[in-house]
């Protein structure tokens, strides 16, 4: 179902028509207060214990049915990731209900292991992803500093498709009654000079020193395309003589400041160090839970992480949802974006992305707009 169209309660009323006692409800840690209010709103008679999925380890009760919010963040191949393994463990012969907003966000390659952690899995005849992708994926072959590896991103999804339609149900926003959808704006600031001159410093010469002494390293591509990707914002992590965050540039904070003024704001940053421009810009008024945000007055402000905000948390109080920097990832473009919109919400949902001029942030929204994580390999495209 479309983001922000009502998985969760869809989810509970159908525990509770399926005559489930004890539910087991997995999902993202800043998620659950939203959950545990909406569960008491509906007053249904089923205990439900909510997790995050850094707890999954701790579950030894048996449930009568698991619910799996964002279950795409199972979709990791060819191997299993760790939080798959563990509730391949906790599901053992139960049923469960699957939620999420974008199931193949990258490659339809992903859905293989969200259902393999199921014992009914449509694909149980194939046990391991290796012998599903003779199936079901085109292998192809990639080059990465010139060694051949296999590349399985690429599955067959009309062969998929068949087996996968008759256990989803599909709902978008539209259908939904939505009023308001999701519309973009893009705000370009003008960084300090110093800004350009470390992002030109390390695009030439790959390390930078300043007069203290501080070393900043771009030598490998990898590290030259998170280094930028700080950069442009106004931050970057110090590699030497000692490992640690820097912000020097808050021209995007004080932006964010005047041009928001009096307006009920959330705000996605992606480092760390971004968060210490917020926090010098905003001070005491920056309000770090979603609950706590919506109940507050008109002029509250809220800040997160993308990733740890970017699911499951209703931010449809907001007058604006902001932008401080973007992420690398097509998912947490089309999830956190949808975090200002409810069914009821009139007055337009906007979004705002503060780009530097530029800068990469450009490249990279391009990229996840087309529903494609920006990769080392449009960096070099773009940028070398």
């Amino acid at each position: 179902m479309e983001v922000r169209t009502g998985k969760t309660l869809t989810a509970i009323a159908t525990a509770y028509c399926y005559g489930a006692k004890n539910v087991l409800f997995v999902t993202k840690k800043k998620a659950i207060t939203d959950i545990i209010m909406q569960g008491k709103e509906m007053g249904y008679d089923l205990n439900i214990y909510i997790i995050n999925y850094e707890q999954l380890h701790n579950v030894k009760a048996e449930y009568d049915l698991i619910i799996i919010d964002e279950a795409h963040g199972l979709g990791a191949f060819p191997t299993p990731s760790k939080r798959a393994k563990e509730l391949k463990r906790i599901c053992e012969k139960k049923p469960i209900i699957y939620l999420s907003g974008t199931p193949t966000p990258e490659s339809y390659s992903q859905i293989y292991h969200q259902f393999w952690v199921s014992s009914f899995s449509p694909f149980k005849e194939w046990p391991s992803f290796y012998s599903w992708a003779k199936e079901f994926v085109y292998l192809k072959k990639k080059y990465v500093y010139n060694r051949s590896i296999n590349d399985y991103s690429t599955a067959n999804y009309e062969k998929i498709k068949p087996i996968t339609d008759e256990l989803m149900i599909s709902f978008t926003q539209e259908e939904a009654g939505f009023e308001s959808l999701v519309q973009e704006e893009i705000h370009y600031v003008t960084m300090e000079a110093t800004t350009y001159k470390l992002a030109d410093k390390l695009k030439k010469d790959k390390i930078a020193i300043n007069p203290q002494g501080d070393i900043v390293k771009g030598d490998t591509a990898v590290k030259l395309m998170s280094k930028m990707h700080q950069v442009y914002s106004g931050s970057v992590i110090i590699d030497e003589p000692h490992r640690t965050a820097k912000c020097f540039d808050y021209s995007k904070a004080l932006f964010i400041a005047e041009k928001f003024k009096g307006k009920k704001i959330a705000i996605f940053y992606k480092f760390i160090a971004e968060f210490y421009a917020l926090q010098w810009v905003f001070g005491s008024k920056l309000i770090l839970e979603p609950h706590e945000f919506n109940e507050a007055g008109n002029e509250a402000v809220f800040a997160s992480q993308i990733v740890s905000g970017r699911e499951g948390i209703n931010l449809s109080t907001a007058d604006a949802l902001i932008f401080y920097n973007i992420d690398f990832s097509a998912v947490s473009y089309w999830q956190s974006r949808a975090r200002i919109q409810t069914k009821d919400r009139l007055k337009e949902s906007k979004i705002h992305w503060i780009f530097a001029l530029n800068g990469i942030e450009d490249k990279i929204h391009k990229a996840v707009m087309d529903k494609k994580d920006y990769t080392l390999n449009h960096f070099k495209k773009d940028f070398l």
